[in-house]
């Protein structure tokens, strides 16, 4: 039923103040959510925490919120992404840059660099105003 699907997911770590952490790959243009791929037996929450670790140093603290879940036309026919946003976490010490991220920081909402990927800002501004999510993404 799910063959040849491919699963994604991306986190919206937010801090207090409403600043969103974003990260940019040396191999993809453009500022995004931290996140990857899930893989073979992993849940998708074992997933985003695994994610958040390698990329950002991010230990999500209880259960993060379901955004939504987007069919992603822009990688290929089958791909869908997961998106949950983290409010509560622990940040540890990030090593940057290193083979798969240049950069991370944290941007306030209405500071977020010119170059953050379109599909990254449709899902702030359905936080930011809670809208229902799109299905794509």
């Amino acid at each position: 039923m799910f063959k040849g699907v491919t699963l994604g997911v991306r986190a919206v770590v937010l801090r207090p103040d409403g600043a969103v952490l974003l990260v940019r790959h040396t191999y993809v243009a453009g500022w995004q959510f931290p996140g990857g791929g899930v893989e073979a037996g992993e849940t998708v929450r074992e997933a985003l925490a695994r994610e958040l670790e390698e990329e950002t140093a991010v230990e999500p603290l209880g259960e993060p919120r379901l955004h939504g879940i987007f069919f992603n036309s822009f990688l290929s026919r089958r791909d869908h992404v997961v998106v949950f946003v983290v409010e509560r976490y622990r940040m540890g010490l990030l090593r940057l840059p290193n083979r798969e991220i240049a950069d991370a920081r944290f941007f306030p909402l209405d500071q977020l660099p010119a170059d953050t990927t379109p599909g990254t800002r449709r899902r702030l501004h359905e936080i930011g105003q809670s809208l229902p999510p799109a299905p794509r993404w």
